[in-house]
């Protein structure tokens, strides 16, 4: 059942949604060659502290961290570590959430780790031009599956693919709620979409196979040909005209 949010909730939301904005916004400042991942991850859980809000990943199925944090190939949920020092040229994705009154954001973005070549840095600039794809579908009156198709028209017109083993998702007061919104498929699919739904989208794109692979620490998904992965994800809600990001500063 796809759960129709109130005005207040819809709120209660949003502030959720901007907190994980300002996190990311935080830890744009501080990703440079040199920096660990659990660095990041330490940063983001006091921020959250400080925001008198809770990490939504850390504890979800055993999760550890509070952000999800993959690096060049690993497509989504790696995990963070003293062990792991970006450097120059590499490209991460964190994928974070948080709760607070009990209402969910989730947000994430991919970026650069100093210079990157020219080839990462068009995969950035499509998968995020694929999320907006994406959001401008989530309209009263189009059908669920419309996202998901303008999602993968516009990343295999630009020469990737679109993982296919992750998707999108509803969310409220659970991180995770229905619908589930796959990043692929054909259009007019699926249900209506209404004001008051609120769906967590989010493309995951590969610049060769979609096909992935999970790591032995159960979490960390790779591309299966050791292709470059991006990740780009926001929380928004269908209203009455356009979309809502909950999860952007302005």
């Amino acid at each position: 059942m796809i759960i129709i949010k109130s005005q207040q909730e819809i709120a209660k939301m949003a502030m959720a949604g901007r907190i994980v904005a300002e996190i990311l916004e935080e830890l744009k400042k501080i990703i440079r060659p040199g920096v660990t991942t659990l660095d990041l991850d330490r940063h983001a859980e006091e921020f959250i502290a400080r925001k008198g809000a809770r990490p939504a990943f850390k504890g979800y199925r055993s999760y550890p961290s509070a952000i999800c944090a993959s690096i060049n190939n690993q497509v989504v949920h790696g995990i963070p570590s003293a062990s792991i020092v970006l450097t120059e040229g590499d490209i991460i994705s964190i994928d974070i959430g948080v709760v607070t009154d009990g209402f969910f954001g989730d947000a994430a973005v991919t970026l650069p780790v100093g210079a990157i070549s020219e080839e990462a840095k068009r995969l950035l600039e499509v998968t995020e031009s694929a999320l907006y794809e994406g959001i401008n579908m989530a309209l009263p009156g189009r059908r669920l599956s419309d996202i998901g198709n303008a999602v993968q028209r516009y990343v295999e017109q630009n020469g990737y693919s679109v993982v296919r083993d992750f998707v999108g998702h509803g969310i409220g007061t659970s991180l995770h709620e229905e619908p589930q919104i796959p990043n692929f498929g054909r259009p007019g699919e699926g249900p209506r979409l209404k004001p008051g739904m609120t769906l967590a989208i989010e493309p995951m794109v590969n610049m060769g196979n979609w096909a992935i692979e999970i790591l032995e620490d159960n979490w960390t998904a790779v591309t299966k040909d050791g292709s470059l992965s991006a990740h780009f994800e926001h929380t928004v809600v269908v209203t009455d005209d356009k979309p809502e990001i909950l999860t952007r500063i302005s």
